[in-house]
């Protein structure tokens, strides 16, 4: 099974620009960061513009807090932004400007969890670590359990299966978990898998099933983005981002209320954002970027 997997990724894992050597741990963790809960697509354009202008972490550490909410655009959940600067300022004055090594430190970063360390450590350092994330968890469920996994937090006996499967050798290992992360966004997908370009197909037992319960969650249905506080958050920082270039980027209250019309979502919305440090409430109601 090992064979055809790393035989598939030789031939299908895409070319993005932080993969195959190129880029720093910095740029990996960057990246791994903007991933998630994001459409690939999305992020490579924010990815090389982010490490354009913020090469490692001592850059991003010393950048304004207006310029680092500005740049992350439209990558959504914009407080892993402020996060992410968190953690350059640790890196970069606590660390020597240089990730730290071990899987314990990087997770004690600000804004690192369990997926984001193992990545590091696996796509960054080479180690041997079994990285598990929601493609990661469908794929072995599916094939060696023959049933659907259903999100939320990764349950024991997923995190002790990955580990079972994971190759002895650390460059293997590396290699496996690219493949198996790019098999489960690329093929093995939640609701329309592509059984006959899956190089596990004969292998799967839950292919083998009939695909029992495909695609179900046992988290709530999706809530429509649109009218959501997430959505009316989004309104304002990117109507505040299309200010960042005037000598004075603040909106006044007046084109504040015309952003949107409930204007008690649109004030607690406004209230979470400066909770969250994402803008500066300034005089009669008034709203910036923070400097």
């Amino acid at each position: 099974m090992k064979c055809e997997l790393f035989s598939w990724w030789d031939t299908n894992a895409r070319d993005l620009p932080w993969r195959f050597g190129r880029t720093t741990p910095w740029g990996i963790l960057i990246s791994e960061v903007m991933s998630q809960q994001t459409q690939m697509s999305r992020v490579v354009d924010y990815w090389t513009s982010w490490m354009g202008a913020w090469p490692d972490a001592a850059s991003l550490a010393e950048a304004s807090t207006a310029e680092v909410i500005t740049a992350w655009g439209r990558l959504g959940y914009p407080r892993r932004a402020l996060r992410l600067q968190e953690c350059a300022t640790v890196v970069a004055e606590q660390y020597g400007n240089e990730l730290p090594r071990t899987y314990d430190e990087l997770v004690a970063l600000p804004g690192i969890g369990d997926y984001t360390a193992s990545a590091v450590m696996s796509f960054a350092f080479g180690e041997r670590i079994a990285v598990i994330d929601t493609n990661v968890r469908r794929v072995l469920w599916r094939t060696f359990k023959g049933k659907e996994s259903f999100g939320g937090a990764t349950k024991p006996e997923e995190r002790k299966l990955a580990q079972a499967l994971l190759p002895q050798d650390a460059k293997e290992s590396v290699t496996w978990n690219e493949a198996l992360i790019e098999l489960g966004a690329l093929v093995c997908t939640a609701k329309n898998p592509k059984i006959d370009k899956d190089p596990w197909a004969s292998y799967s037992r839950f292919y083998a099933n009939g695909c029992p319960n495909m695609g179900q969650r046992r988290t709530r249905p999706r809530q429509s983005f649109k009218g959501t506080n997430r959505h009316v958050r989004g309104i304002v920082l990117n109507a505040l981002r299309s200010l960042a270039d005037r000598e004075q980027p603040t909106l006044p209250r007046a084109e504040v209320e015309q952003l949107w019309n409930d204007h008690v979502q649109l004030d607690a919305c406004i209230a979470s954002l400066d909770e969250d440090g994402l803008i500066e409430i300034g005089p009669n109601g008034s709203v910036r970027l923070p400097v």
